[in-house]
């Protein structure tokens, strides 16, 4: 997956420059190694990006891609998200063989997945489910859908689509049942701030709409200062008439204790919206599973 979304930035790079070589390092981070434990229990902030990052300062790559999902809301000192590239679809999707649909699935059915995220929306809809722990890449997902005796499994569709596995999709989940990670489907072009050169040179490649979105959003986590350890969601949507409608989620992972809300404010206004956001949810009770997973609220 990393490849693949590499390999369109370095197709629109030198599409837009002719005589420009875009070489691809392949790095591989803690989240792609440890692959026999879900991500909450591993610890840390940054498990898909820390190695690249460090790539980046000490002068090995000049240019990261990155899942906007996994960049924690903090960078580094002296490193940029020079860009935002315009979002795939931000939405879930359910991958079931032999049912339709999410209410179709029967009692006690095996749903895969390695995100207390979706797990804790899971269980709130329905708390008969049986979730089961599924880490590895989309290719080894897909096999243990048939070879761990699962009933369905949850995936982002931006990762199908990019893979050209859309036909693979049973049902897409709307994030009115499924709200997804924060910065899902995304792209962030990350680069060292002193390089006003390439930031300059891949301007071209932000997309202010998803920019902005992604923006609230991530304000919203850095209140929270949340990790994988908690499971967190938001999504903003922009209007025709520029305003976004920031909806955010905080649940604990048995999706018992559940607290959504949303918002609306001007583009311009995307950071106070997040953070907005954030402090409706503490008060209104997330706070608590915050403090119980050692997040600072």
């Amino acid at each position: 997956m990393a490849l693949v979304q590499a390999e369109w930035v370095k197709n629109r790079l030198e599409k837009r420059y002719p005589g420009l070589r875009v070489d691809l390092e392949v790095i591989t981070t803690k989240g792609d190694r440890i692959l026999d434990v879900v991500l909450a229990k591993v610890g840390g902030k940054g498990l898909f990006v820390k190695e690249i990052e460090e790539a980046l300062m000490d002068g090995r790559a000049d240019l990261a891609v990155h899942s906007m999902k996994d960049v924690p809301h903090e960078l580094p000192d002296g490193l940029i998200m020079a860009a935002v590239a315009e979002r795939e679809d931000f939405r879930d999707v359910l991958i079931a063989g032999k049912y339709a649909a999410l209410d179709e699935l029967p009692h006690g059915a095996r749903v895969g997945t390695s995100s207390l995220r979706r797990q804790a929306q899971l269980l709130h809809l329905r708390p008969d489910l049986n979730i089961i722990p599924l880490r590895g890449n989309v290719d080894t997902r897909l096999q243990k859908l048939e070879s761990e005796n699962l009933d369905a499994i949850l995936l982002a569709a931006a990762g199908l689509i990019r893979l050209k596995m859309r036909h693979k999709v049973t049902q897409f989940l709307e994030p009115e049942v499924i709200l997804p990670a924060i910065g899902q489907g995304a792209l962030g072009l990350e680069v060292r701030a002193e390089d006003e050169a390439l930031r300059q040179s891949i301007a071209f490649l932000n997309h202010e709409p998803t920019d902005v979105c992604v923006t609230a959003e991530r304000a919203f986590l850095k209140r929270l200062q949340g990790g994988c350890q908690v499971p967190i969601a938001a999504l903003g949507r922009l209007d025709e008439g520029g305003r976004i409608h920031l909806t955010g989620l905080v649940a604990d992972p048995e999706g018992r204790r559940y607290f959504k809300h949303d918002l609306t404010a001007g583009a311009g206004e995307a950071e106070t919206l997040g953070r907005t956001l954030a402090e409706r949810l503490l008060k209104q009770g997330a706070g608590e599973i915050l403090s119980e997973f050692g997040s600072q609220s």
